[in-house]
C-alpha cells in the first residue's frame, strides 16, 4: 500500500480559525509527487506518516498553485494502526561493503522494501572506488541515499523507518556493530561467505571443527537483533572474514551458486524475514517432532 511520509507535521491550528487544525501544505517535490504523479484531486483521501511514526489519513482540500493543501482527518480510523508484523519481528541491520556505481542506490532500495532497519555502509579491501580518493562516500551520497529511502517506503508502504549510516572504515564499522549488539538481548549476525572458504581464511583444515549453522539455526532462538555482513564484488578477504568471526558473526552460505554483490544482500534478508515470519509455524512443529 502506497503512503506519503510528511516531512512535517500537520498545523496544529492558525489564526483562520479551527477549520485549518490539522491542515497539511505541501510544495516542490512533495506537491508535484501527489498532484502530478498520483494525480490526487480534491476530494481524494491518502496514507500518510507523521515525522513521529503515527499513520494518518489526509483529505486533500485544494490543488492549485503549486500547493496542496491537506486535512489530516480526525476519525475513529486515524491513526492507522501499523502492520501487524512490523512489531512483530526483530530489526534487521544490513552491513554492506560499498558497492561501485549504482548499485549501492539499488540496495538501498531494496533493504527499504525488504523491511531493513537500517543500512551500514562500509569500506572494504576490495571496494571499488575508494570513498575516500573519489568523495563517494561524503554527504552528497548519503544524502542521495535517504531520498531513496524516502521514495522507497512511499511507494511499498514499509511502517519501517530504515536509516542509512555514513559510510565507516572497516573496523569502525564493526566497533558499530559491537555497540549496537549490546542494546538487544540475543543478538546474532550473519556473515555471507561460503563455509569453505572461511576454513580456508581461517586456516582449518577440513576436518576440523567449525561451526556452520543454517538460517533456521541460528534463528530460532528468537533473536532481539539480526545483522548480515554482504562483501563487495570480489567477495570480502580472508582478514575480513576472519574478523566478522572473531566478532560474533556466524558464516552462512546462500546455496551452490554465485550471487552478484547487489542481489546477495537482498536474498538473505528475504530468507530472515520469512524464517522470523514464520517462526510460529516451524519452531511449533520443531518441538512436536521432538516430542514425539
Amino acid at each position: 500500500m502506497k503512503q506519503f511520509l510528511l516531512p512535517s507535521p500537520p498545523v496544529c491550528g492558525s489564526e483562520d480559525g479551527p477549520q485549518d487544525r490539522g491542515l497539511v501544505r505541501l510544495s516542490g517535490k512533495d506537491y508535484h509527487y501527489l498532484a502530478r504523479v498520483r494525480r490526487l484531486r480534491p476530494g481524494a483521501v491518502f496514507d500518510a506518516v507523521e515525522p513521529g511514526g503515527a499513520r494518518v489519513r489526509v483529505l486533500v482540500r485544494s490543488v492549485e498553485g503549486g500547493v496542496l493543501l491537506g486535512q489530516r482527518l480526525e476519525t475513529e480510523e486515524t491513526p492507522l494502526p501499523p502492520p501487524q508484523d512490523a512489531a512483530a519481528l526483530p530489526p534487521l541491520v544490513l552491513f554492506q561493503a560499498l558497492l561501485k556505481g549504482a548499485k549501492m542506490d539499488q540496495i538501498i532500495r531494496q533493504a527499504v522494501e525488504g523491511g531493513i532497519a537500517a543500512v551500514a555502509p562500509f569500506i572494504s579491501a576490495r571496494s571499488v572506488p575508494k570513498p575516500e580518493r573519489t568523495g563517494g562516500g561524503g554527504p552528497g551520497r548519503l544524502e542521495r541515499w535517504r531520498r531513496i529511502v524516502r521514495e522507497a517506503r512511499q511507494q511499498s508502504g514499509s511502517a519501517i523507518d530504515t536509516s542509512v549510516e555514513p559510510p565507516r572504515p572497516f573496523e569502525q564499522a564493526l566497533a558499530f556493530w559491537g555497540e549496537l549488539r549490546k542494546q538487544y538481548e540475543r543478538p546474532v549476525g550473519l556473515l555471507l561467505h561460503p563455509e569453505p572458504d572461511i576454513r580456508r581464511d581461517l586456516g582449518k583444515a577440513p576436518g576440523d571443527p567449525l561451526e556452520n549453522g543454517s538460517f533456521h539455526g541460528y534463528l530460532e532462538d528468537r533473536p532481539g537483533l539480526v545483522a548480515i555482513a554482504a562483501g563487495p564484488e570480489g567477495g570480502f578477504s580472508p582478514m575480513e572474514a576472519a574478523r566478522f568471526v572473531e566478532e560474533g558473526f556466524k558464516p552462512v552460505s546462500m546455496g551452490n551458486t554465485v550471487l552478484r554483490a547487489e542481489t546477495a544482500a537482498v536474498y538473505a534478508a528475504a530468507a530472515v524475514r520469512i524464517i522470523l515470519l514464520e517462526s510460529e509455524s516451524w519452531i511449533h512443529r520443531k518441538v512436536q517432532q521432538q516430542i514425539l
